[in-house]
């Protein structure tokens, strides 16, 4: 048996941070270019700009009208018009008027105008009325009606814009105005990302057994971009140490700051961290395992005062890492000051997100379950946000895992539960951060419950409509009791009552509105050929297979429906997998397709997807329950609306639904 290596020393979440900011003092911006115009947005200034003119340069006309000496309106009425002769020059776009507004005169003027001289106010056209030579005047207006005298707007040599601030169309805008076709700007830090990893293969390429596809290197990309900086992609690179000394060789010439993607965790395979310490000037590693969940096996280190970080392998893992003390390195190196640091630059030191939430304005939700967490470090919680009746935040967590792709994208949000916490009750009130500085955004129609592809037939129909959507699976059970808790708009329930032999309406209460769905067969899925289930009844198939130490079977998560219908089958019997929960019909098929299971409870669709063999059990309804209080939203009128539309309808039947 190969030896596993340990991690060097798990430290503290600060302790890490303040080693790695150590390291890197005096964090200040990389340098500075001047950059075309065209080529500003979203670059941080380098220095203050002041304006080398007016805006406007000269007084102009804010409407189509009449240049005018305003005493010469005064007393002006529809009934009562003032007479004015209308000069035979009128204020032509781009030049500037040769003549003069005297004492009972007008000239015709457009938006934009050069106001002549003579003139200190412009009335409306429709305010006005030609008659011969004449304007007559319906109504008057005060000296500088209608006028932005020029320098108004921006004075020459007024500083306008200042160093750090991020550039947006806003900003570009003030820039063209002023006439500045360059400016300096704070160079992007350069970081290279190089992933490693013998089961790393890029999106597009042939997926072969036990390898996965390289998102991490697309999702820090993108994330080094979102913190002002600018990646430098490095590849994959295969488990061997020649072969990434020489990537890193490469990536800390290159760049100014170096992440890898794997390779810190305790494992044969995982190397990184040894090539670091061989590699790397001093101060060399300075934590190697730090006291986080997710993002235990966290390696930080510096080669004279250039970062270099190995983030762990999960997807979730690194994100979180990334932004928790990777992120605040770029900003700074960029010049962008810290999200809800109150301005200034980003060279000031960061405020790490799991403090002084309540003081940068983040909500408090309430925790719908209890949650119980390992003591010793802190622990990193997305959630997904809705509101219950009351507009009163609730935070569903995530239980996806720190190798979840889709649990980052998902999330409006996280909190963070302190290293001396072991246990959160449900309805302990929690403090919620932005994900990666986003703010969760508001959907018409929330739906908590159990998820089907009939569901995302639904949804997807809603979405065509401009109605927007969110889905969170917690099972049939959990989707009920939401629902009655006021927590959402609808749940997806298919839960069978034993006592009555159907579905769903056994389960309604006060409050609560049961809304026809579809059927869906479920039975127990094999791989065709399997001479212990191909031809046998469902029933019997699965109390024998349960007798037998060698069948492995794929429970599904409890609270879910097809938990029940399990249970109901096999009694009191645990045969060999009961205690691995599924999340889904789909993994209940991906289990028992790969060999990992050799039987399992799924809707018929699956198995003919996967093709796998199929005994039937019962046909299920997959229901909505709506909660009678929130009947008359748009978005809950919206879905009622196309579960009983026949284009639906036909939409589920061609999925192998019954509608």
């Amino acid at each position: 048996m190969m030896k596993q290596e340990q991690f060097l020393s798990v430290v503290d979440r600060d302790e890490a941070e303040r080693r790695f900011r150590a390291a890197l003092a005096p964090l200040a911006p990389v340098g500075v270019e001047e950059v075309m115009l065209g080529a500003t947005l979203g670059r941080v200034l380098a220095e203050d700009v002041a304006s080398p003119v007016d805006v406007p340069g000269f007084d102009r006309s804010n409407m189509d009208g009449f240049a005018v000496r305003a005493e010469d309106t005064f007393g002006a009425s529809e009934q009562e018009p003032r007479r004015l002769r209308c000069l035979a020059e009128a204020v032509q776009m781009g030049d500037l008027p040769r003549g003069v507004v005297e004492p009972g005169c007008a000239m015709a003027i457009p938006t934009g105008g050069v106001v002549p001289r003579g003139a200190d106010a412009v009335v409306m056209v429709e305010h006005t009325r030609l008659e011969g030579g004449d304007v007559l005047v319906e109504k008057p207006v005060a000296p500088g009606r209608a006028i932005t005298w020029a320098g108004t707007d921006i004075a020459q040599g007024e500083v306008v814009l200042r160093a750090f601030e991020v550039l947006t169309s806003r900003e570009t805008g003030v820039l063209a105005a002023m006439g500045r076709d360059r400016v300096r700007v704070f160079l992007r830090p350069r970081v290279a990302i190089l992933s490693t990893g013998d089961e790393i293969v890029p999106p597009g390429a042939p997926l072969g057994a036990g390898k996965i596809y390289d998102s991490n290197q697309v999702i820090l990309a993108d994330a080094v971009r979102e913190a002002g900086g600018e990646p430098v992609p490095c590849g994959i690179t295969r488990d061997d140490p020649a072969a990434v000394r020489a990537a890193l060789l490469d990536a800390l010439a290159a760049a100014d700051m170096v992440l890898l993607s794997g390779g810190t965790s305790k494992g044969p395979g995982d190397l990184n961290v040894r090539v670091l310490e061989e590699t790397l000037e001093a101060p060399g590693i300075l934590a190697h395992g730090v006291a986080l969940k997710p993002g235990k096996p966290l390696c930080l280190a510096a080669s004279d005062r250039k970062a270099v970080v190995v983030l762990p392998g999960f997807p979730t893992s690194a994100i979180f890492t990334f932004h928790e003390f990777v992120a605040p390195v770029i900003r700074a190196l960029a010049g962008r000051a810290e999200p809800g640091a109150g301005g200034g630059s980003g060279a000031s030191p960061a405020t790490s997100p799991a403090r002084g939430a309540r003081e940068r304005g983040w909500s408090r939700a309430r925790l719908p379950v209890a949650m119980i967490s390992e003591g010793g470090r802190t622990e990193y919680v997305l959630v997904r946000l809705t509101e219950d009746d009351a507009g009163r935040a609730v935070a569903y967590p995530i239980g996806k895992g720190s190798g979840s792709v889709t649990a980052w994208s998902q999330a409006d949000g996280y909190f963070v539960i302190p290293r001396g916490v072991e246990r959160l009750e449900a309805g302990d009130e929690v403090d919620i951060l932005p994900v990666a500085g986003a703010s969760p955004r508001r959907v018409d129609l929330v739906v908590i419950g159990s998820h089907c592809m009939g569901l995302d037939v639904l949804l997807g129909r809603l979405s065509r409509r401009g109605i927007t959507s969110k889905l969170i699976a917690v099972g049939s059970e959990g989707g009920l009791a939401a629902v009655r808790r006021g927590e959402c708009d609808a749940a997806g329930v298919h839960l069978y009552d034993a006592v009555t032999g159907s579905y769903n309406a056994p389960f309604m209460g006060p409050g609560l509105v049961l809304a026809r769905g579809y059927g869906r067969l479920q039975g127990v899925v094999y791989r065709a050929g399997d001479a212990r289930f191909e031809g046998r009844e469902a029933a019997e198939a699965v109390r024998e297979a349960a007798q037998t130490p060698s069948v492995m079977m794929i429970n599904r998560n409890r609270g879910s429906g097809t938990r029940a219908l399990y249970d109901e089958l096999l009694g009191d019997a645990r045969p060999a997998g009961y205690a691995v929960e599924a999340s889904s019909h789909h993994a209940i098929g991906a289990a028992v397709a790969q060999g990992r299971a050799d039987f399992g409870i799924a809707i018929e669709l699956v198995a003919r997807e996967r093709g796998l063999g199929f005994l039937p059990l019962r046909e299920e309804r997959f229901d909505m329950v709506i909660a009678e209080a929130r009947a008359g939203r748009p978005g809950v009128r919206a879905l009622l609306e196309e579960l009983g539309s026949e284009e639906v309808r036909r939409a589920l039947r061609a999925r192998g639904l019954r509608a």
